[in-house]
This record gives C-alpha cells, sequence and structure tokens, in this order.
C-alpha cells in the first residue's frame, strides 16, 4: 500500500490550522486521519479511531494533559478538530485500575472529563487509545488485515507474517474490557508498534504523527504483499434462467417488487441501490456465494450496517411480475424468520430483554444482477453497498488463503445490539417523505423547482426531467447538496414517448421504483380557435395532455407492481375552467388534464393510488415573457405588478405556493379526484 503522506501538505494544514488557533498535535492528528480516511481499503464511512495526547488549557487557563480522540460518528476522511474531543487523560487512565467497569459508566465518564461539554461523544475505544502510552494512535478495519484477522490460525498467521512488529489480541467486544486486555498484551512486549486485533482490525501507535502513520501502512502492506502471493479461487457461475437476462432488465422486474414487499412489510418507504460491479455480479453468480455469503460480516463494526448476511435471489420467474413477486416474498420470508430465529436464540441464550430491530435484510446479491442494497436513504444505500463490496473481496480472499471465520453469531449479536454501536446509526425524527421517490417534469425553473426544492426539504428522493440542460445539474447539485437526498437529472421531451419510458427505466435503475408523480411540464400556447393551424393544435395536445398521460401510465405501471398505492399530481391551469380569450389552443388541453385526472381517481382509486390536481394562475415563471405579461396587463388596465395580486385576496401567489399545494396533495391520504385552486381567489375558475 503506497503512501500518500506530504510533507508540503501536512506544512500547509499545520500552517492552516494555527491561524486558527489550533495546536500542531491535533493539525497533525487531523492531517495524517484524514490520510487513513480516504483510503477505501482502510477504512469505511465512519469506521476506524484515532488519537492523540496532547496539552491544552482549561477555562481557567491551566494546562492539562487530554486525550483528543476522534468523536463518534465521525468520517476520518473529512474530519476538523470539533470532530476530535479533548478528554482529561489522568483521570481516563486511573480507570485502568478498576476491575470492571459497564459500558454506561464508561460513556459517563468519558463525558464527564471532556474538556467541551458541547463535544461530540468520544469514541467508545476511547479507553484503549488511552491506556496505551504513545501518544498518536490509529486504528482501522483494513481489508488485508481482516483477511489474515478471519483466518482460524490468526495468531499464528500473524506471527509468520509480521514477526515481533505486532502484538496478538484475541477478539473482545469494544469497551472497558478490550481496552485493558490490549494494554496487558502491549506491556509485555513494548517494543511491538501496533496491535493485531482478531476479527477486528489494526492499532499502530508512534511518538509522531507520521511515524504511527506509516508504521500502519507498513503493516497493511505485509499483509497485502502474504495475501497477494497466493492466486485467488476460481468461482463456479451458477446457470440459471436469470444469468442470461442482463442486468438493466432484472433491476427493471425486480426493484419495484423489492420496494413493495419492505413496503407491506415495514409500512414504511424505502430506496434501492445497484453496484455495478464485475467482480460482485461475478460472486452473487456463483456457487460459492451460497456458502460464503452466509457465515458472517468481516468486522463486527459492519453489522449495523449490512446485518449478519446477505438474502440471496437466483430468480427462475423473473419475467412474470406476479410469479416474480410469489419467489421474492418467499425468500425474504425465510430470511425474516431465520432473523426471528437467530435474535431469539441469542436472547434466551443471553438471559436479556431486548426488543427486536426490523428483520429485513440491507443487502440482497442477486444472481445475474450483483450486489444490491436497500435502505430507508440513499445514503444508507451506498454505505451498505460499499461496505459488502469490500466484504466480497475479504471473503474471497480468505478462501484462497485458506478458510473465513469471522465472528460467530453470538458475537454479531452482542455487537448489533450494544447501545453503544446502535447510537451510530442516529434516532432522529424522519422526515415526513424519507424514502419515497418523486419523479417531476418541468423541474429546471419556475413551479417544477420549487416543488424539488420542497419535496427535497421533507426527504424525498428526485428524479428531476425537464427540456433544458442549461444550469440543470447545478440544481440538481444544489439540491442534493442542502437536503442530503438522493437526485437524478434526465434532459428530457415529455412528448417524446419513446424517451420517456426510458426515463423510467433509468428511475428504477436509480432508486428502484416510484411514489409520486408530478407532471408539471407544460407551455401556454395562444390563437383564436377559428384560425390555429392543426398542426399547432396537436402540437399543444402533445405537450399540454398526451404528455401528462404518457407519464402518468409509466408511474402506474410501476405502482401496480409495487402493490402500495401510489400518487399522480398534474399540473392543470385556471383556464380548464375559466378559459381567456384566445387561450383556446392552451385551455382545451388543460380542460382534459382535468379529467384525466378524475378518470384515474376512479380507475385506479381501488388499488390506493391518488390523482389530483392545481389550477394555478398568474405565477411569475417562464410562461410570461415580458411582452406577454405586458399585453395581458395592458388589456385589463393594470401595471404588471397589479396584474399578478388582481385576484380576491389582492396578493400574489408564487411558485412556493404551488409547490406547498403539491406537497399538501402528497400528504393527504384520504384525498383523490381533487382539483384545488391555487391563484389567491378567482371565483370565475372555481371548480362547480
Amino acid at each position: 500500500m503506497e503512501s500518500l503522506w506530504s510533507h508540503s501538505d501536512e506544512a500547509d494544514l499545520v500552517k492552516e490550522y494555527e491561524k486558527q488557533g489550533v495546536t500542531g498535535d491535533v493539525a497533525l492528528r487531523v492531517y495524517s486521519a484524514r490520510l487513513l480516511g480516504k483510503v477505501r481499503q482502510l477504512v469505511l464511512h465512519g469506521g476506524g479511531n484515532v488519537s492523540v495526547k496532547t496539552k491544552m488549557s482549561d477555562v481557567l487557563g491551566k494546562a492539562e494533559d487530554v486525550i483528543c480522540v476522534k468523536g463518534s460518528g465521525w468520517d476520518m476522511e473529512y474530519i476538523d478538530p470539533p470532530g476530535l474531543p479533548a478528554v482529561r487523560l489522568n483521570p481516563i487512565q486511573e480507570l485502568s485500575g478498576l476491575k470492571f467497569l459497564s459500558d454506561e459508566d464508561m460513556v459517563n465518564a468519558q463525558r464527564t472529563h471532556l474538556l467541551d461539554a458541547k463535544s461530540p461523544n468520544p469514541s467508545v475505544e476511547t479507553l484503549l487509545h488511552a491506556f496505551l502510552p504513545h501518544k498518536f494512535i490509529d486504528h482501522s478495519h483494513a481489508d488485508a488485515i481482516l483477511v489474515l484477522a478471519n483466518q482460524p490460525n490468526a495468531e499464528e498467521l500473524c506471527r509468520e507474517v509480521f514477526g515481533d512488529f505486532l502484538g496478538v489480541v484475541p477478539y473482545i467486544m469494544p469497551g472497558f474490557a478490550l481496552a485493558k486486555a490490549s494494554a496487558k498484551i502491549y506491556e509485555k512486549n513494548p517494543h511491538v508498534e501496533g496491535l493485531m486485533l482478531i476479527n477486528h482490525g489494526l492499532f499502530t501507535f508512534g511518538n509522531t504523527a507520521k511515524e504511527s502513520y506509516d508504521r500502519h501502512i507498513h503493516a497493511v502492506t505485509l499483509a497485502e504483499e502474504y495475501i497477494g502471493k497466493k492466486p485467488l479461487k476460481a468461482l463456479t457461475p451458477l446457470e440459471g434462467p436469470a444469468m442470461k437476462a442482463g442486468e438493466e432488465t432484472l433491476m427493471n422486474a425486480l426493484a419495484p417488487v423489492i420496494r413493495g414487499l419492505y413496503r407491506e412489510q415495514s409500512g414504511k418507504d424505502w430506496v434501492l441501490h445497484h453496484r455495478a460491479d464485475a467482480k460482485a455480479k461475478e460472486f452473487a453468480s456463483s456457487k460459492e456465494c451460497e456458502t460464503w455469503s452466509q457465515i458472517g460480516t468481516a468486522t463486527p463494526d459492519h453489522v449495523i450496517r449490512t446485518k449478519q448476511k446477505p438474502l440471496l435471489l437466483d430468480l427462475q420467474q423473473w419475467q412474470d411480475p406476479d410469479k416474480l413477486r410469489k419467489e421474492v416474498s418467499q425468500a425474504l420470508n425465510t430470511y425474516c424468520e431465520s432473523y426471528h430465529q437467530y435474535f431469539e436464540t441469542n436472547k434466551s441464550a443471553k438471559g436479556i430483554d431486548k426488543t427486536e430491530l426490523d428483520r429485513l435484510p440491507r443487502v440482497l446479491l442477486v444472481a445475474g444482477l450483483g450486489l444490491v442494497t436497500i435502505g430507508k436513504t440513499v445514503k444508507e444505500t451506498r454505505i451498505s453497498a460499499d461496505i459488502y463490496q469490500h466484504s466480497i473481496d475479504i471473503i474471497h480472499k480468505s478462501f484462497s488463503l485458506g478458510d473465513y471465520v469471522p465472528l460467530s453469531s453470538s458475537d454479531l449479536f452482542d455487537m448489533e445490539y450494544w447501545s453503544l454501536e446502535q447510537a451510530k446509526l442516529g434516532k432522529s425524527k424522519a422526515p415526513a417523505l424519507q424514502g419515497k421517490v418523486v419523479y417531476i417534469t418541468g423541474a429546471a425553473s419556475g413551479i417544477g423547482l420549487a416543488t424539488a426544492q420542497l419535496f427535497a426539504e421533507q426527504g424525498a428522493n428526485l428524479f428531476l426531467a425537464d427540456r433544458t440542460a442549461d444550469k440543470f445539474n447545478e440544481v440538481a447539485d444544489a439540491i442534493r447538496k442542502e437536503a442530503n437526498v438522493g437526485v437524478a437529472t434526465r434532459v428530457l421531451d415529455v412528448t417524446d414517448e419513446s424517451a420517456v419510458r426510458q426515463s423510467f427505466e433509468q428511475l428504477v435503475q436509480t432508486f428502484g421504483g416510484i411514489d409520486i408523480l408530478i407532471s408539471n411540464a407544460g407551455n401556454a400556447m395562444q390563437g383564436a380557435m377559428g384560425e390555429v393551424g392543426m398542426k399547432e393544435l396537436r402540437a399543444s395536445f402533445e405537450l399540454n395532455f398526451f404528455a401528462h398521460q404518457i407519464l402518468a401510465s409509466e408511474a402506474l405501471k410501476r405502482f401496480l407492481i409495487q402493490k402500495t398505492g401510489g400518487v399522480l399530481l398534474f399540473n392543470a391551469s385556471k383556464a380548464a375552467f375559466n378559459p381567456g380569450k384566445n387561450f383556446g389552443p392552451y385551455a382545451l388541453p388543460k380542460a382534459t388534464v382535468v379529467a384525466l385526472t378524475k378518470q384515474y381517481a376512479l380507475d385506479y382509486g381501488s388499488y390506493g393510488i391518488r390523482s389530483n390536481a392545481i389550477n394555478a394562475d398568474r405565477i411569475r415563471t417562464a410562461l410570461f415573457s415580458e411582452d406577454v405579461l405586458k399585453e395581458r396587463a395592458k388589456a385589463r388596465g393594470l401595471t404588471p405588478d397589479d396584474y399578478f395580486r388582481n385576484n380576491l385576496l389582492q396578493q400574489e401567489v408564487y411558485d412556493t405556493d404551488v409547490a406547498q399545494g403539491f406537497l399538501s396533495l402528497a400528504l393527504a391520504e384520504k384525498t383523490t379526484g381533487s382539483i384545488i385552486t391555487i391563484d389567491g381567489g378567482n371565483i370565475a375558475a372555481s371548480p362547480r
């Protein structure tokens, strides 16, 4: 493994932090932690931890010995000084004299000795860092280390690979007992430069940040070189019907079924992620996968993200949605029952009172498709995929080297149901639309953009379509960053039926399905009905009616496969009830959209599919060019600004008001066939 240390980068960061009053020790700790965190073969998503022992001043200006250790939940790749809470060192080290310390008392001791009470919780392995005498300490779950650490003869193998470079610590659950055991093993041989924790990971230490980092890279390199001498075992491919289907075909068939079944079992919404990776596909499509994947996680830290094992699917009925649903449902039920037995067996054996977590798998290995993960957020799915992608490599290399003997079911249960580990997942209340997938047309500006922003704030994942590419990606990036949700885009002419169908396939590939369609795109075409050409009229109907129907019919197909209902929302127009002079080419198709809304409500209400529309009026969007606005305002003897306030409430209606209307309809679970007006009050346009 290559060292990423750069003396110039190190100096620049130290200099930058010194200007902010951050000590050199902490700056160096940040620098080397980030180097470890950016290498996926070392650290994944909040895993690992680091520390530095240094001096800091308390509120009275008194210098104290402290240990700055990674805060729980912080990601080493992006860590900053606030992610390294300072804990008074001496009282923490004195705990080593105790024979026993509960997890609750350990956490309390760490928090009560924080230099700053506002700091995040120090790592659950703070005591291990504190009980070792070294200034800098690094910990990772490096892939190569785990290949060795999960061998049945791991201790003997480690001595062969590392000699006296590393001490070996048998598996003990993180906390006080592991900290004491690790310190004791170090004290037996204080010349070691690190510790190998069986079934867990690697610790290295040093007097400087670079010394500890270099030792870490050296240990991983030795492991990689040793493993590399053994060729990978060839995998035996399966030969089922799904193997010839193609990844996109399988994903489009399977994903909506999975989303529907998860919603049915949990009452919550989920999103899927397919990790397009050749090695993952080869593994999922092999006979070896049937046994290798069911043994356990490569390190106990992964169990809260991936559960103990993945669900295996070798689909036989993928071409028939109903038969596919039955096949997947049976596999899912078997998995859930197995998880329940795992829970009950361990709960009974340990004589403890725990509440069972949900039984649903987070990782699916699908023959012919590969690695699929599922979670309540896009972030969850990507974390699980990253972890299991590395797990596949670890498992394959482990069996190629010798065997794969990770932690037992009993030990994994302890970790999965450990309150300190569950705390990493957070318990904050989920936003109203978490897990929902929403398709919005005309999303680059105006009402579509305002709606996208509002739905993202409520936790929805977005598939955004617009005919213009100008600044579209910038818009999507801004929403993604602000709301931390999944956002996909497609430049799309909604009148192109083939392109619309392809967009829904892309939607399923990205998120697994759809829950809400907001068919918003349109354009106000003008002309006296007796004079407008048929070409122009047909063009208006293509955009302002048929496009809505194409989109709705494609959404409906996925709703019916998911069997969890769905929401159709249309942007109609006040012109449907109150047409304006020379606006027939626009009013007529919009009137049919109102009829379309009601027809979908009538035809599919029994499936739990709701269909509603909004009639908005006089919204400042691209439909109102400067010339059109002046013309319409002048015809009414108004200024342009007064034109927008010319309603019963005498208030301008904004695109955000229409967005709020869409959100209200999306959340109105017992409303369908409804047309609501958002126009500030226009009696002539009110439905009746």
